[in-house]
Order: structure tokens, then sequence, then C-alpha cells
């Protein structure tokens, strides 16, 4: 018989502790970590936690409000989504089709976000949206931190809540845009800069460099505009010596090198046979599509490298002509300048304010980086030739933002300082509230009460500032109400904005997002005869909420449907398309791969007539449906579709829609109103 084992004896804890006792320091421990994350540190006055958490919440309420209504939102990127919820070979490439035809013109890492979401919750409205909704909220409050170590906390919470109201920052939130993604990786580097302008430290400017690659990867190279804002404050400001300064630029631009360009090396390493085509490029490359249609391209336009085609040249209308002005027009101004120029004059006293200070003095850096980070996004969004869009202004945000709430307190501490400098100030909150009335003047049907409680608060404002300076027993008081009144002249205006985007309802059926109500220079738009791709028009909804511009995703008849379904055989695909926009609709609507014979444009040399008789000789595709003969899109690289379209014309045969369901003799519509033509190729 076996002896029992004798237990184990209990050594004496070193430290002294029994295990209860250690494991109530660790319970008190973690209750403190949450304490300290739900109400702030002991050092932090009570009011700023809760006051954070009051803006995210806004953030998220403002973001996430009735986002059922937006269904599938842009359907071009929710398409490559539920395309990548489906193949994981199109989840990497970011396929519009599950069969990996095409890509989309954008790289894959804003679908890869969304498209994890998918396979979790189930393709839907709020798995597509939730990560835009988190990743807004993300930035607003990583701007928050940012701004607090550089310039305290009251400017970090006004910095968080103007970005958190931006109107088109609000607008976009709501839609499935890579540019959400983009902003809250944008605001990362910027962070992690400014820890290594704090720190000195070379792992923290390695890590700002990698959010910019990050950035890359989810739009190309708007992602780099803030490079230039990031070294320049690193090169001014850092703690060590020149030589290290350098050196450590030097090393960060490899390491932004590297995580910018892994999955376009791996992608153009792959032979074009085993990988879709690029969309948006002319030999079916992310590099073309780098230096091209996502890069030379937008900033000189058609011609500007070698994928500058597509829809380049002239289509800068949908924000308006290209001048120092585009950012203040009637398109573009109430979606992002209401507090631009207030920006500008906080950035310019702040400098002055700190000049002598040491050169590493954290504040002033903070000025320079943020102030980099607004003249050369206002540069570049002014005067690029090529496509713009006004919502591409929401990476212009974050910048307004912080300057808005760092020079602020700035000029208000030194308006309490100096009767000189208190001039400043009331300078800067006349021209805010006199550009508000300006640009709420615009829509004079929409709310017309509103631009007369900002020249209100505007009034009360001044003779407040001016009181608060005297020596009364309630100044104190006075100078309260006075800050309480210049926020209400300065958020006014975009909150309003802000609040028609989130719950005035919405029009998604187009990605193209705007806040507020329709100006009357909008249709200007739509008068200048610029195109959506692929032949898309422009709608838009009236009155307030998010205006979306563009045209919708075509549908075909279910009765059309039912017969592609029928006659598909073992077909890889259920039929093939001029163009995504319509692709996407009925991938959507079928859940079955579908060919974009020409991208996003319409106009993208990704079918060959040789490729298409393979398709064909393969069994891989048995239908095309075109728009009817003349209707085809029109651009300088029609002529890859174009002859693919005649090709199919000449040797397919037309279906008479009266074997599918239709009236005999009739060709089929898209939703769009379009006539189209199908025919089966045997």
């Amino acid at each position: 018989m076996t002896n029992p084992p004798h237990p184990s004896p209990t050594l004496p804890d070193p430290s002294g502790t029994s295990a209860s006792s250690r494991n109530q320091g660790s319970h008190r421990a973690g209750w403190g970590r949450l304490r300290r994350l739900a109400l702030g540190g002991p050092e932090d006055p009570r009011w700023s936690r809760p006051a954070l958490w009051g803006v995210l919440l806004a953030a998220f309420v403002l973001y996430a409000w009735n986002l059922s209504a937006a269904g599938y939102a842009n359907s071009y990127y929710s398409a490559a989504v539920k395309s990548g919820t489906e193949s994981w070979k199109a989840f990497f490439f970011g396929a519009l089709d599950s069969e990996s035809f095409i890509t989309v013109d954008k790289p894959p890492m804003a679908l890869w976000a969304m498209g994890l979401f998918a396979r979790v919750l189930g393709f839907g409205t709020w798995s597509l949206m939730l990560s835009q909704v988190l990743a807004g909220v993300a930035g607003v409050a990583v701007l928050h931190a940012t701004v607090r170590r550089a310039a305290g906390l009251p400017a970090a919470l006004i910095a968080a809540g103007v970005l958190a109201l931006t109107p088109i920052t609000v607008a976009i939130n709501r839609e499935n845009a890579p540019d959400t993604l983009l902003v809250l990786f944008l605001v990362l580097a910027a962070w992690a800069c400014q820890r290594a302008i704090e720190t000195g430290r070379l792992s923290w400017l390695l890590a700002s460099a990698v959010f910019v690659g990050c950035g890359f990867n989810t739009k190309m190279l708007q992602a780099f505009v803030v490079v230039p804002a990031l070294a320049l404050a690193y090169l001014v400001a850092a703690r060590p010596d020149v030589p290290r300064r350098i050196w450590h630029l030097l090393a960060a631009g490899v390491a932004l090198a590297a995580s910018s360009s892994w999955w376009m090396a791996v992608v153009d390493l792959i032979p074009s046979g085993n990988r879709p085509f690029i969309g948006g490029s002319t030999d079916g490359t992310v590099w073309d599509v780098v230096i091209g249609f996502n890069g030379l391209g937008r900033i000189f336009g058609e011609g500007g490298g070698s994928g500058g085609g597509g829809y380049g040249g002239g289509s800068s209308g949908f924000g308006g002509a290209a001048g120092a002005g585009r950012l203040f027009n009637a398109i573009v101004g109430g979606q992002i300048s209401w507090l631009l120029p207030f920006a500008v004059l906080a950035l310019v006293a702040g400098l002055v304010l700190l000049g002598k200070r040491p050169r590493t003095d954290l504040p002033r850096a903070a000025l320079v980086l943020w102030g980099g980070w607004l003249a050369v996004h206002y540069v570049v969004f002014s005067f690029a030739g090529g496509v713009f869009h006004p919502y591409y202004t929401t990476a212009l945000a974050p910048a307004i933002a912080a300057l808005a709430g760092s020079g602020g307190v700035l000029l208000y501490g030194a308006y309490r300082r100096s009767v000189r400098w208190s001039w400043v100030l009331l300078v800067g909150v006349v021209a805010t509230g006199a550009w508000s009335f300006v640009l709420l003047n615009r829509t004079p049907e929409w709310n017309p009460w509103l631009p007369w409680v900002v020249v209100a608060a505007t009034v009360v404002t001044v003779p407040a500032l001016v009181a608060a300076r005297l020596p009364w027993r309630r100044g104190r008081g006075i100078a309260v109400a006075s800050v309480a009144f210049t926020l209400v002249a300065a958020l006014a205006g975009p909150g309003a904005y802000a609040s028609a985007a989130a719950f005035g309802g919405t029009d998604h059926s187009y990605g193209n997002a705007l806040a507020g109500p329709s100006t009357e220079q909008d249709p200007n738009v739509q008068a200048s005869g610029v195109q959506q791709p692929g032949g898309q028009g422009q709608t838009r909804a009236g009155g307030g909420g998010v205006r979306v511009v563009g045209g919708p995703a075509a549908e075909l008849s279910p009765e059309l449907i039912g017969y592609l379904r029928r006659n598909r055989g073992d077909a890889r695909w259920l039929v093939a398309v001029s163009a995504a926009q319509q692709a996407a609709g009925i991938i959507l609507s079928t859940g079955e791969p579908v060919i974009a014979m020409g991208g996003f444009t319409g106009q993208d040399p990704a079918m060959t007539v040789a490729k298409l008789q393979e398709y064909i000789k393969n069994g891989e595709l048995r239908h095309v449906l075109l728009a009817a003969s003349g209707r085809g899109p029109a651009g300088p690289r029609q002529g890859a579709i174009s002859a693919v379209a005649e090709w199919v014309r000449q040797n397919g045969t037309l279906i008479d829609p009266g074997e599918y369901g239709g009236s005999g003799g009739d060709s089929p519509s898209s939703s769009t109103g379009a006539e189209q033509q199908l025919y089966r190729l045997d």
C-alpha cells in the first residue's frame, strides 16, 4: 500500500505578506486604476475626467445615432467588405468581389477593420459602421491626451470638443469611407511624435512613423501630408543634439518606408495572374496607383503620373475651384472653416507668446507640430488640381481643434495678464463670430434664428471680456460668463451642422458626405458637368442632415437576377458589368461575385478582350451586362473598356428581356434609369 504524499511545506513569504493580503492589495490596485480611468488622477480637477467622458459620449451619439438608417452606406466599400467575409484572398487584397477580379482603389486597412467586425458580428449596417464610430471616438480621445500633455486640461477639453463637433468629421464618421481610420492613425502619429520630442527616445519616433505607415495603407499618399510637420517639430524641439536628431529622423524614415510599403511590395511581387487587378491603376500594380490615381494625379490632375488619368482632371469641382479660398467657399466652408481663422490667429500669437522659451519647450513644440499640420494640409487641399472631395478636409480637423484649444488657452492667459494682449483675444472672438454669421447666412432659410444667436453671443462676449479685466469683486464670475459666451459664439454654428448630420436624416446613396444644409452654390458642382465615376451623376438630399453627393449603386430587377442565377451553370462570376457601382449593388443584393470590368471609374483597363475570351473558354463567365450602345463611360482611358464592350456586342448573343420576365423587346434598366443590354457568351 502506497503511503499518501506528504503535503509540501509552506514556505514563508519573503515580502512578509499573506496571500490574502496580496489579493486585497491587487484588488485595491485594480480598483484604483479603474477609478483613475473613470474619475482621473488625484492631481486632476474633479470636473476634468467627467467632462472628457461627456465629450466622448457626445461624439459617440453624434457618430452612431440612427446608424441603422445607413443601410450599406457607401456600397463600393461595403461590397468589398462583404466579399472579404467570404474569401480571405479577397480580404487581403481588398477585392470588390469574392472571386477577386479587381480591388477597390484604396489600400485595404480600413476594409480589414470593417471586415473583422463583420466576420465576428455578421455582415450588416452595424458591423460595417461600428468600427468607424469607435475609430472616430478614439481619435477624439487621443487628441485630448496629446493636447493635455502639452497645454493642460482646459485646452485638451476644448480641442476634443471642437474635433467631436467638426461638421465634416461627424458626416464622414457616419459613413464607411477610409478617412475616419486615417485620421485616427494620424492623430496617433502626432501623439507618439510629441512623446518623442518630450523624451528624446527613438522608439517613440519610430512608433510615430509606423502610425503614418498604417495611414498610408489606409489612404495612400494623403497620410504623408503630416510628415513635414512631424519631422519639423522633432528637428526643432527634441531633446537630443542635432546629429542625433538627424539620425533619429533617418531611422524613422526607414520605419516609415517599411510600414508603408510592405503590403504594396507583397501584392506587386505576386504574379498578375494570381491576384486581382489593382483598381485605379493603368497597369494592375499598386505602385501605379500610389504615384498616379492616389498620388500625383490628385495634386496635379489628369496626367500627373502614370495613373493620373481616370476621372482626375477637372473633377476638383466636387469641392469647388482650386485656389486660396477653396476651404472657405460655399461647398467646403461650412464643413471645416468655422474656427480656421481663429486657429491661425492662435498659432501666430502662441508662437510669439512662447518665443523666448527654451528650444525644447513642449507647448511651443506642439504649436509647431499642429501649425505645420495645418499649413501643409491647407496648401495641398486648397491648390490640388485633381479630384478633391470636401470630406478630405476631415484630416485638417485635428490641427484646427488642437490650435483652437491650446492657442485659445494661451490667448486667454495673455488676456488676463496684459491689456495689450487682451485685444488679440477680442479680435479672435469677433472674427470667429463674424465668420460664423457669414457661413450661416449662406442658407438663410435654414434655422434663420441661429445667425442672430451667434451675433448676440459675440456682442455680449466683447463687453464681458472687457469688464472681466476690471478690479471688481465679481470679476471672476464675469470672466467665467465671458468664456461661456465665447464658446457659444464659436461652437453654435458647427454644432448645429454636426447635429443636423447626426439627427437630420441621411441619404447614403453614395459616400461623398456633407453635413448641414444645402447651399445655393452646391448645384454648381452638377452644373459644371463633373460626372461621378462610372457615369454617375450627382444627387443630394434637401434640408439638413448628411448630404451625400453622387449616384446610387445600380441594382437589377429580381427577374433578371433570377435569370442569371438559373443560367450561371458552373461559372465563377454571376455576371460582368461595366463599373464598380453597379457591381457593388448586385454583390450586396445577391451575395454573388460580379466582375466590375472598368473598376471604380468605369475606365480601368482591368478587362481585356484576351482575358474575357479566356474566361469564356474556361466556363468562368457566361453573361455580360452593358449600357446601351453609345452610353458607355467617357474619359481619357475609355479605350480599354470600349474595346471589350464592342467585342461583346459583335460576338455575344443579345438576350431578349422577355426571357426573364420583362417586356419582350425592351431593354432592362438599372436603378439609375440607364438602359442595359444583357449578352450571353458561350
